[in-house]
């Protein structure tokens, strides 16, 4: 039994989830991301490590773009082959990555402009890692799995989905490799949900594994209380408002934003916080919204109750969708007090800079994070509270409050994960420790080892380790 796994992204780094699985002479790629942190990015401008058109399959954990953005540059560079998913993620993938070219697109432009207007001489190398053309040539490989059905790779392989909690249409995949009588099973968690949040389902448990492949986002922390999420929001917004400023919301389109949305609901519902206007500015959230409505048979049972008495757990009153680019464009002209939600989630890149850029030297605003950093983006550098910001190649003075809450975080923690490790029965025969930053790897390595004494190894990016 020939079994190697590669490791081309997120390895000691939360994002760029690759994780190349040679089994049986074939050849399968686990997630196909983009890198978002600032240092790292050049990692996706480099030819793919492995002739994309050796690559029997791709097998697409969730739509975030650290795991599922690098697709259509491997697509356009010759993988010819299926994309195994969920129906939902699917659908959601759909509009990550055709957002992603528009923003990418958009970006290179600007950068382009602004070389012109500094002086430099052309000819400008400002270019998009991909295109819209690019992205929509890749849907029609796109083959969706449902949960627990199993799908045939090869001779000898085959996948299982099983539900991760984490956002709508989420999964950890389970690779079975059986050679010569012999069977292994290979679990690449993707992101490990949570148990009891709003809108989907608990994570799926497993109670044998011969290797797996785990998250680390959060393996050195704990969350605040799922209850103190709705305090923190009453209070930043009611202070918010009080002094006459915005609450400006970077949030990824998918599964925060609806998530958010959610909780202003039930606080707008119970009058505890001002009734101000909500504006949803991400075409693309808006459209992911839709996807959340088609899928309600994927909702956990808090959500489809709210669905059968009162509708939509995602509407109410004074939220307005933004679509166009002129709508976006005279939110900077608001007057009194709004939320505005708008990506992307770590300020990489959208309508979100913009919006920060307005606010980003007024001190009656709140800039409010709800999401996780990582290292490398301008989301990080906001939260470490900077004197000043560079934003669009222009220096601004940080005025406005800067807030978090973690609570919101779709990503298990630390004793959430170990939560989930529980339930396996059996040794291990390997666990690699991947996605996280080196520190929280390595830590939440150290607590594996000294809990279960088990095998567990930090693989370094680019490395290739032969398990069988």
């Amino acid at each position: 039994m020939d079994i190697r796994i590669s490791f081309l992204g997120a390895a000691e780094n939360v994002t760029g989830s690759r994780f190349l699985l040679q089994a049986n002479g074939h050849r399968f790629l686990i997630d196909c991301g983009m890198h978002q942190e600032r240092e790292l990015r050049s990692r996706d401008w480099e030819p793919f490590p492995v002739d994309p058109s050796y690559i029997d399959a791709v097998l697409v954990t969730h739509a975030h773009l650290d795991h599922c953005g690098y697709l259509p540059k491997l697509v356009r560079e010759g993988f010819t082959g299926p994309v195994y998913c969920t129906p939902a993620t699917k659908e959601i993938m759909k509009i990550s990555l055709l957002d992603s070219a528009h923003i990418q697109e958009s970006d290179a432009e600007i950068k382009k402009r602004r070389h012109q207007r500094e002086g430099r001489k052309g000819p400008y190398p400002e270019v998009p890692l991909y295109t819209v053309q690019d992205a929509e040539k890749c849907f029609p490989q796109l083959q969706p799995v449902r949960c627990k059905e199993a799908v045939d790779l090869a001779d000898g392989v085959s996948a299982t989905f099983h539900e991760a909690g984490h956002i709508l249409g989420s999964a950890m995949i389970a690779v079975n490799v059986r050679l010569n009588g012999e069977e292994r099973r290979v679990l690449f968690t993707g992101d490990i949900g949570r148990w009891d949040r709003p809108i989907v389902r608990n994570p799926s448990t497993f109670d044998y594994v011969d290797y797996i492949v785990m998250e680390s986002t959060y393996g050195n922390r704990t969350h605040a209380d799922v209850e103190d999420i709705d305090k923190q929001l009453e209070q930043v917004i009611t202070d918010t408002v009080q002094a006459g400023g915005n609450i400006i919301v970077p949030s990824f389109a998918i599964e925060r934003a609806q998530e958010l949305l959610y909780h202003m609901r039930d606080l707008l519902a119970a009058d505890r916080i001002p009734h101000i206007l909500v504006f949803l500015d991400s075409p693309m959230a808006i459209k992911v919204t839709e996807v959340f409505r088609n899928y309600p048979d994927l909702y956990d049972d808090e959500a489809t109750e709210i669905l059968e008495k009162t509708g939509s757990p995602f509407d109410f009153a004074g939220l307005v969708a933004v679509s166009s680019v002129a709508q976006s464009k005279a939110l900077n002209y608001l007057g009194g007090s709004a939320m505005i939600i708008a990506g992307s989630g770590m300020v990489t890149g959208g309508r979100i800079k913009h919006h920060i850029a307005n606010n980003i030297s007024r001190p009656e605003s709140t800039i409010l994070f709800v999401g996780y950093q990582a290292v490398g983006t301008l989301g990080r550098h906001l939260v470490e509270n900077p004197e000043k910001v560079r934003i669009f190649g222009q220096m601004y003075d940080v005025r406005a409050r800067i807030e978090e809450i973690q609570g919101f975080s779709s990503h298990a923690d630390r004793n959430e994960m170990i939560r989930w490790l529980s339930s396996i029965r059996n040794t291990p025969r390997k666990v690699f420790i991947v996605h996280g930053e080196k520190e929280a790897s390595h830590d939440f390595a150290r607590l594996l080892t000294e809990r279960y004494d088990w095998d567990v190894s930090i693989p370094s990016y680019g490395q290739e380790i032969q398990v069988e």
